[in-house]
């Protein structure tokens, strides 16, 4: 292993400054493919799409009745009803035929009378109330018009969009290709099972390379890489095809943390060190103009930074928007610490109570601990300008396991 010592952040980035700095240097790719609407859902859309027919294309019944020429219908009352010859099909004058709610408006009508206003005798129908033309029926295109701007680039379709995209004609949809991510584990510490006394079981790259799929990527997920100078920089070249690289471990300032000066080496680095806790550890760079993301190796860090640069990173190259999780306002069980100037994640569980939902912390430190993620429901963000949380303040609780 190469000796390298490292005694301080070369710049401690805030917040901030940091998901700037990522915007700048991860840009979308423009890579399209065509799938079918049953493999659409969940992908970006990848170029404007209009609808190629009108929805309905034909005048239909609003509701269950009888179809009729509305100047028939004129001064219909329960006390003096309009009288009808009950028809099928082409409607004539003085004459209705039944209809159900979406089906095709006869030729000669106009206008439906509801069910409920009819009385049926014979083969007649009498009319308890009048309708005036249009009435209760969907004109051509009610729902959607031919030419209509539906989605624009980026917009990541919903089960209702595709449902809508095939009613207008679509049987297939150009999408982004899902963005490569590449995930490099790193540490002569870790394995893959059967650990011996001072071996750790890889986790970080795993849960990294599921969150990944999970925010739209195709990943790969490398082989442990030990903390060598020359296969470090092997492991990362060797996937400057993807358009994002992720490595955990080996970000921060230690001796065996060489990936910033690998990254710094072989490209550049934009940050090292960033206002947040926990995970400051997190570096972020350009090799051959990939975005290359340094991920901290405690578990609970890692998680972090993943969250709040790699998901962002993803969303960006992908073409898609960034959408902000799900939240509840909770009330504090207990004060939350924090130090001012950092942006803080503390990991709560929520229970609803009679007054409401209660957070309480899973644990208020200990990044190497991911047990604290699994177990908790979400968390609550600290902004940098205060200085920790009052219990029995109301938070809004993140629910970061979120997929979209």
């Amino acid at each position: 292993m190469s000796e390298h010592s490292h005694n301080q952040f070369t710049e401690r980035s805030s917040f901030p400054d940091a998901r700037q700095r990522l915007r700048e240097h991860v840009s979308a790719h423009d890579r399209v493919e065509t799938v079918s609407l049953g493999d659409a859902v969940g992908r970006a859309v990848g170029e404007r799409l209009t609808a190629q027919r009108n929805v309905p294309h034909y005048p239909r019944a609003a509701m269950d009745g009888y179809a009729v020429r509305a100047e028939d219908t004129f001064g219909a009352s329960d006390r003096s009803p309009q009288i009808l010859r009950a028809t099928e099909g082409e409607v004539n004058p003085r004459e209705a035929s039944a209809v159900h709610t979406g089906s095709k408006l006869p030729a000669g009508a106009d206008a439906v009378v509801m069910i409920e206003d009819v009385e049926e005798v014979g083969d007649e129908v009498e009319l308890l109330d009048g309708v005036g033309k249009g009435e209760n029926v969907g004109p051509i295109g009610e729902d959607v018009e031919a030419g209509e701007e539906l989605y624009e680039p980026g917009h990541r379709l919903r089960p209702s969009d595709v449902g809508l995209l095939k009613s207008v004609g679509n049987d297939s949809v150009a999408v982004f290709e899902r963005p490569r991510v590449a995930v490099i584990p790193t540490g002569e510490e870790l394995v893959q099972s059967d650990p011996e006394p001072g071996e750790i079981i890889e986790t970080n790259g795993l849960t990294v390379s599921e969150l990944a799929a999970s925010w739209g990527a195709e990943t790969t997920y490398h082989d442990i890489v030990t903390d060598d100078m020359e296969k470090l920089k092997t492991a990362i070249t060797s996937h400057t095809d993807h358009d994002i690289i992720a490595t955990t471990g080996g970000s921060s300032v230690g001796k065996r943390d060489l990936l910033p000066e690998v990254v710094s080496d072989l490209g550049e680095i934009h940050v090292h060190g960033v206002g947040l806790k926990p995970g400051h550890p997190f570096a972020f760079g350009t090799v051959e103009e990939t975005p290359v993301l340094m991920l901290p190796g405690y578990p609970v860090s890692c998680l972090v930074n993943a969250v709040q640069f790699l998901r962002p990173a993803i969303k960006r190259a992908g073409g898609m928007a960034v959408e902000q999780p799900p939240t509840v306002e909770a009330e504090l069980a207990e004060k939350v610490y924090s130090e001012p100037g950092i942006r803080t994640f503390a990991r709560v569980q929520v229970e609803d109570t009679e007054e409401g939902p209660t957070a309480t912390t899973v644990r208020a430190s200990g990044a190497g601990v991911l047990s604290s993620v699994a177990l908790s429901d979400g968390w609550v963000v600290v902004p940098e300008e205060r200085e920790g949380l009052a219990a029995g303040e109301t938070v809004p609780v993140e629910y970061w396991e979120w997929s979209p």
